[in-house]
């Protein structure tokens, strides 16, 4: 019986340690029961992870909820889907593709047309470490895609956020962006070698930077803006890591239906730490 004590005893730490790595990454449960009747919310990337989670939870508390997604097909789905287990009919896909002006433009004027207010904007779409490419733009695909397309789309929103007031913007950042450096010099990465990595923290520092900005623009407004670090979760962002392969590290990692911790860095520059259920 002595033999298996010591193998036991290592399962039973390894399990314990993952246990509660699961229980600190994905936090507790959102005690609010606060519901946004009347209110109505725009999350880019919506079709899939935290965007999807994010417009279930807030079509569950009664919001009109608009999903604008670059693949069409994924989004009336993951719409239809939403629609059917919140029983909320004001749940619409919208095509949208941060790759690309003329489809932000479009998606903003679209909005700007049919939509009588937007009380919150979720900018929650994103590529990370992906291989090298361009945007239909001709700018880094990561820069591109995860600031500047979210920075023209909160432009040209502005408006009609300032119309809806009190009314927020909220951009999915990250702690990467603490080792994020802008070269103003080579934004799309045409002069030095491409590092995936470090194209992807650049891109979570802008996000930083255009948050802080921002809301110091808009004092006075009545809009708010945050940006947020939503945790470590199993999504598709990570295909292109070897993050989640590992069914040790899917498991540890995954929201299993629980909550994702979200880091809110203020305008005023400090940080609240809370979680939001999902």
């Amino acid at each position: 019986m002595s033999k298996y004590i010591l193998p036991v005893s290592v399962f039973g730490t390894v399990f314990g340690a993952a246990v509660l790595l699961k229980n600190h990454v994905t936090g507790g449960p959102c005690p609010s029961k606060a519901t946004i009747k009347g209110k109505t919310v725009v999350i880019t990337g919506a079709n899939t992870g935290i965007g999807k989670e994010t417009a279930r939870e807030l079509a569950k508390r009664g919001g009109r909820i608009i999903m604008g997604c670059r693949d069409m097909e994924k989004c009336e789905t993951a719409a239809k889907e939403i629609r059917g287990k919140t029983l909320n009919p004001h749940v619409y896909a919208c095509q949208l593709d941060l790759a690309s002006v003329k489809s932000i433009r479009e998606f903003a004027e679209r909005i700007k047309q049919e939509e009588e207010r937007v009380d919150v904007l979720i900018n929650n779409a994103g590529v990370m470490r992906c291989p090298a490419g361009k945007t239909e733009d001709g700018f880094d695909m990561q820069f591109g895609v995860n600031h500047l397309g979210h920075f023209l789309l909160t432009n040209l929103l502005l408006d009609k956020l300032k119309e809806s007031a009190p009314s927020r913007v909220i951009n999915l950042a990250s702690l990467a962006h603490i080792v994020g450096k802008i070269d103003f010099e080579d934004l799309n990465w045409e002069k030095k070698k491409f590092d995936t990595k470090q194209a992807y923290c650049q891109s979570k520092l802008a996000n930083v930077l255009f948050t802080r900005e921002l809301a110091k623009r808009l004092q006075g407004t009545g809009i708010t803006v945050n940006a947020v670090h939503p945790g470590v979760v199993a999504t598709e962002l990570g295909r292109h890591t070897g993050l989640h392969q590992s069914q040790f590290s899917s498991s540890v990692l995954s929201s299993g239906g629980g909550s994702i911790p979200i880091l809110y860095l203020s305008k005023s520059g400090n940080t609240t730490v809370m979680d939001i259920g999902f």
